[in-house]
């Protein structure tokens, strides 16, 4: 067994000491989890009968802002997302919360300009926020200058993203390699950053080439270190294990009801997982299952019309096939339905690395992800043999240009 993963014999039903280093966990269910399976709709009166319940868990911090909220509340729920923080904020009085924040994109899809960047920042933290999990879909810092000085202005917890993206099947290659990413967290630990979070949006992170990575991380800064990993490819949960040996400090996960797909691994498994090593989480398995009854009887069955169940598997192997997002699989494969199209897919499939390559092997995630999707089907479906690139999109001029 890893050395930095140990078990205790002890009778567990009756004694379970505290772990010497237990694993913090942050919740995603109320950001990520429904905005990752049920397209971003729930509503802040279904967060309210498990608030208080979540906040006597024990977690870090609850995801409970930020990414696609602000655009989906205005648009498809005709909620005020400044009043969701402060409503939930009565609820949760113990527990951070955290939100995701796409730097000087705020939870935009273009750049802000800095004085907006700087009231944004300043109103989140006045209404309740407390960690603001900022990331560039690009790993270009130069986005998060701004932004970082407000939250350190006000006094809140700055956690950098390092966006976790790969060219080959695995962890390595002339870009995306150890010493990238090495190099990625030095720079955030430079910028002041109280945590590092690596953003795996896609899922790609293989158990194996999360052990070294967070080994390695962990020798090169002295802050903590904090996994993000979606289930879609079916790794995050070996993928945490790995991790935790290599001494990470903070998991991402949602539960059960939220988790799976293309959401999150559960976090009642990890605890389980975890109990009575040095690692253990602490929490009450219990109070977790009561949360869970109530969002699968009484919340859920609102949602569940949303869930992609057009397959029966909870894995998307194509993830694996193509280094692609799942959200931006299904994007692509509702973009060629429209079109009439979608017998094109496979060669959509194949087009995708090259335009990704074409554009600098950018990371895959918001905005860049519908960036290079658009110009792909593009491409597929105007190029010919001697000319490619026929119709070029706006987004791909200003992706080039710096804007």
């Amino acid at each position: 067994m890893s050395d930095q993963v140990q078990m205790t014999a002890l009778d567990y039903s009756k004694d379970r000491p505290r772990a010497k280093n237990p694993v913090k966990i942050m919740d995603l269910s109320l950001r990520d989890g429904h905005q990752s399976l049920f397209a971003t709709r729930g509503r802040t009166e279904d967060m309210i009968p498990v608030a208080e319940m979540m906040d006597e868990v024990g977690f870090w911090a609850i995801e409970t802002w930020g990414g696609a909220t602000f655009d989906t509340m205005h648009r498809f729920l005709g909620e005020d997302p400044w009043e969701r923080l402060r409503t939930l904020k009565r609820y949760i009085k113990k527990t951070p919360f955290s939100m995701l924040l796409r730097a000087q994109n705020l939870v935009g899809y273009r750049n802000y300009a800095d004085d907006l960047a700087h009231a944004f920042v300043d109103r989140a933290a006045a209404n309740g926020m407390d960690v603001f999990r900022t990331f560039d879909a690009l790993n270009d810092y130069r986005n998060f200058e701004t932004v970082v000085k407000e939250i350190k202005k006000c006094g809140k917890h700055f956690q950098g993203c390092i966006c976790y993206t790969l060219t080959e099947p695995r962890l390595g290659g002339e870009v995306y390699n150890l010493d990238y990413y090495v190099r990625k967290a030095k720079d955030l630990e430079s910028m002041g950053a109280d945590t590092i979070c690596v953003k795996d949006m896609a899922g790609l992170l293989a158990p194996y080439d999360a052990y070294p990575l967070v080994k390695a991380l962990k020798e090169a800064v002295s802050i903590p270190i904090h996994l993000h990993s979606h289930f879609t490819s079916g790794m995050s949960p070996m993928s945490h294990l790995k991790a935790i040996e290599a001494g990470v400090d903070i998991i991402d996960t949602c539960m059960t009801p939220y988790a799976y797909r293309t959401s999150h691994a559960a976090i009642e498994p990890l605890v389980m997982a975890l109990l009575g090593t040095n690692r253990d989480t602490g929490f009450d398995i219990a109070k977790l299952a009561r949360i869970n009854e109530i969002l699968e009887k009484q919340i859920l069955p609102k949602y569940k019309h949303l869930l992609d169940d057009s397959k029966v598997s909870i894995i998307d192997i194509n993830v694996l096939l193509h280094q692609t997002p799942g959200g931006m699989l299904s994007n692509l494969v509702n973009q060629l339905r429209e079109m009439d199209a979608l017998d094109k897919i496979d060669e959509v499939y194949k087009e995708l690395p090259k335009v990704r390559k074409d554009l600098g092997q950018i990371p895959l995630v918001t905005p860049t992800s519908q960036i290079v999707g658009v110009q792909t089907v593009n491409n597929v479906l105007h190029d010919s043999d001697g000319e490619r690139y026929k119709m070029i999109t706006s987004q791909v001029k200003d992706l080039c240009y710096g804007l």
